[in-house]
């Protein structure tokens, strides 16, 4: 009998690593997990459980911890790394750019280091579209210059880097990086979203609070950008659709040497004020908001051409901004406080 491809997600208790623990067991693949729970709970596991019957094994601990990830690679026999582990807040990167670096880079390597040791080759890091800079046209393709407005995006981009580099210097490993925006949406069931600790730094969660009425008010950044309504443009993805893009790209990808890099999204960009309406048609009430200044760091409009992912990887996005924003208010309205429950 074939042996299950084990799979080590660090940041898996998070947003999209929760969903990715799910996706790669519908593909019969075992996700392990190690999270230091600093912006996650451990619950969700639990919540994993319940939908698909099994709870991945967990690992509470930072990925800064060469002597865990040790202990990890050695007691799972890991085949691939998929890796989330990140602080990932573009407006607080540049109030505390150090703790970026030191979180997000440090972790990568060291990270990269217990995976040499342990001889597991295979890597699927989540990046961000961030890397693009501010693309002097969109969409975006996967061979566009890449450059950093803010330190989260250059923390990103120093680590695609690294990986280049690595890989570069020992051709065997599989390096790919995904790019994407903004995920949103939730499980179907309702039972597993995202669940920020403090104030959200996405629009979806603070669209959900504010309809739940844990907030007043949702707050608009810039509304003089050069876009449809002045409000921001991103590309939105439903993080069911991404979790499954994160499997297609290690079924592809694992394996073979080199770095493959894609992007995930729906090919369309949605401002800011296009993604309330859609909201409030969710869940069939106003939601009030207010235009603030422009966040720094922040550009008019980003979204990203997938048509490689769909091409090498056979994946596309599938669920519309309609199933996003129905299956977000799903999860907020059945769980008002997030995993507090």
């Amino acid at each position: 009998m074939e042996q299950r491809m084990k799979v080590l997600v660090t940041g898996g208790c998070g947003y999209i690593g929760s969903h990715t623990c799910l996706a790669l067991q519908a593909a019969g693949m075992e996700p392990v997990v190690v999270d230091n729970l600093c912006n996650s709970k451990a619950g969700v596991l639990t919540r994993v459980a319940a939908i698909s019957g099994h709870e991945p094994r967990f690992y509470e601990g930072d990925i800064r911890d060469p002597a865990l990830l040790d202990r990890i690679f050695s007691e799972q026999h890991i085949d691939a790394v998929i890796h989330f582990a990140a602080l990932k807040a573009v407006g607080e990167s540049t109030r505390i750019p150090l703790d970026y670096y030191e979180n997000n880079l440090s972790g990568t390597l060291v990270l990269l280091q217990a995976m040499k040791r342990a001889g597991v080759r295979n890597l699927v890091f989540s990046s961000s579209a961030t890397v693009y800079g501010d693309p002097a046209s969109t969409p975006i393709r996967e061979d566009f210059p890449r450059s950093a407005t803010n330190p989260y995006g250059r923390s990103k981009l120093i680590i695609e880097e690294i990986l280049e580099d690595l890989q570069r210097a020992e051709p065997h490993w599989s390096m790919t990086l995904l790019r994407y925006f903004n995920p949103v949406g939730a499980h179907e069931s309702g039972t597993l979203g995202e669940d920020p600790q403090g104030i959200p730094n996405n629009l979806m969660p603070f669209l959900t609070q504010v309809a739940i009425g844990r907030r007043d008010c949702l707050s608009v950044f810039g509304n003089d950008y050069p876009t449809i309504d002045g409000t921001g443009v991103r590309d939105y993805i439903h993080v069911m659709d991404l979790a499954e893009g994160h499997v297609k790209a290690l079924e592809h990808c694992a394996g073979r040497g080199g770095v493959h890099a894609y992007n995930l999204g729906t090919g369309q960009g949605q401002s800011v004020l296009q993604m309330v309406a859609a909201f409030e048609a969710a869940c069939g009430r106003p939601l009030p908001y207010r235009i603030e200044p422009r966040r720094p760091g922040d550009i008019a409009e980003c979204w990203a051409d997938p048509a490689k992912a769909a091409r090498e990887l056979d994946w596309h996005a599938s669920r519309d901004l309609a199933a996003m924003c129905a299956d977000s208010w799903r999860w907020q309205s059945a769980n008002p406080n997030g995993y507090e429950a």
